[in-house]
């Protein structure tokens, strides 16, 4: 019986990491083992209050990072632990509900019936009134379309959201890479994609709905926007 994890990275996620358990709960799939792990990066907000009363809950296990890792490092911590504990499968999910982890489902269909696949990416752009319906800003949207546009030009590829953060990775595929030479960064996922694409790893696209509640600093974008471009245009030249 094939065995997944679903990994929650969560960061002062105190009023958003219970409602993304609790749908996690819902999740029924057969023939598969599940499990839980939350890996707070060292939150500051009391996160941990609500971890430490879940934490003796069947299926679930706990990782609190003494230090801030980044949210690419804490996303290494939670690879390295499915790896280790030979689990077939991982599930990214993010603390502050953006993403629904009920998508499990459909992403596992597509993984199997693509027997090469080395990861099941979410798309929030497949459908854009989703986006607009799920309160994403338009300036985001718009961002995502441009520099996904850079991403497929310089990659050869036909994505549609380059920037997600909600991944079902095939594990056998990814101990190959050496993901731990990533960044710890926001950027992780883009750094991840451009390697195991490089590496001629099969990566798909699966339609998602998504949520938005406060917006970040427009500073942080901007850095992320750097880094991104950076990362392929870095990707071009080692070519």
């Amino acid at each position: 019986m094939k065995r997944i994890l679903i990994f929650v990275i969560s960061y002062n996620s105190s009023t958003k990491l219970p409602k993304v358990i609790n749908k996690i709960k819902k999740i029924k799939i057969n023939n598969l083992k599940l499990k839980v792990l939350i890996s707070d990066d060292n939150s500051v907000d009391g996160t941990n209050k609500y971890i430490n009363k879940i934490k003796k809950q069947k299926n679930i296990l706990i990782n609190i990072n003494k230090k801030r890792l980044g949210e690419g490092g804490n996303i290494k911590v939670c690879l390295d632990f499915a790896i280790k504990n030979k689990f077939d499968f991982a599930l990214m999910i993010h603390g502050d509900d953006q993403y629904d982890p009920r998508v499990l489902n459909k992403f596992y269909k597509i993984m199997v019936n693509n027997g090469n696949c080395a990861a099941v990416v979410g798309s929030r752009m497949a459908n854009k009134k989703n986006a607009f319906k799920g309160g994403m800003p338009f300036y985001k949207i718009f961002g995502n379309m441009i520099l996904t546009k850079i991403f497929n030009l310089v990659m050869k590829t036909n994505f549609t959201d380059a920037h997600s953060g909600q991944w079902l990775l095939n594990l056998k595929k990814i101990k190959k890479i050496k993901f731990k030479k990533l960044s710890n960064y926001h950027n992780f996922d883009n750094q991840l994609r451009i390697t195991l694409l490089k590496k001629k790893n099969l990566v798909l696209e699966a339609p998602i709905k998504t949520k938005y509640f406060l917006n970040e600093p427009t500073k942080f974008h901007f850095i992320y926007a750097v880094r991104f471009l950076l990362d392929v245009l870095s990707s071009y030249f080692k070519k």
